[in-house]
């Protein structure tokens, strides 16, 4: 089993409850963190920009489904999706895991 943790932002806590809610409810997240109040610095359009934004904190196995998700759910033209392969974990928190994200 490969397990990740992925980063994404949203703009406000409303579409990342309900965007994190999704996520777990269909078995693509085993849980999700959110830290609200994180300041994004970044350029687009040729601009640089400064936007509140909450940051998610996603644990998975099935990272393929999971972005496919994130790409459908989330309002951004280009949402941050970013994912970390776990190198190593507490074993009854990655069996956990696994057994949270397997498919019913």
């Amino acid at each position: 089993m490969e397990a990740f943790v992925v980063l994404c932002t949203y703009p406000d806590i409303e579409v990342a409850r309900a965007v994190s809610t999704a996520l777990v409810e269909r078995r693509l997240a085993a849980c999700v963190n959110l830290l609200p109040g994180v300041e994004s610095i970044y350029r687009w359009e040729g601009k640089v920009e400064r936007a509140g934004e909450v940051l998610a904190v996603i644990k998975t196995t099935r990272y393929p489904e999971l972005e496919a998700a994130l790409e459908e759910l989330h309002p951004y033209e280009v949402p941050e999706i970013l994912a970390l392969p776990v190198a190593a974990g507490l074993a009854g928190y990655l069996k956990w895991l696994g057994e949270s994200c397997k498919p019913e």
